[in-house]
């Protein structure tokens, strides 16, 4: 039998192969998303994450002071 990579476990080979280079992409990806929050906390910067929106501030809310 020849071997070119289609015999038993050579797609396993190639799906393995694909997840990891999948998996240390998102890992490089994500240190550098939690390098660039460090950076910002050090320079003081705001948190430029979406988050949630309730957790925004609303400028057409009343702010509860009673002044108009």
């Amino acid at each position: 039998m020849a071997s070119n990579g289609t015999a038993k476990g050579g797609a396993g080979r190639d799906a393995k192969a694909e997840r990891e280079r999948r998996l240390a992409e998102a890992l490089r990806e994500n240190l550098l998303k939690r390098k660039a929050q460090a950076r910002g906390r050090r320079a003081g910067e705001a948190d430029q994450r979406a988050g949630l929106a309730a957790a925004r501030p609303d400028a057409g809310k009343p702010d509860d002071s009673g002044a108009e």
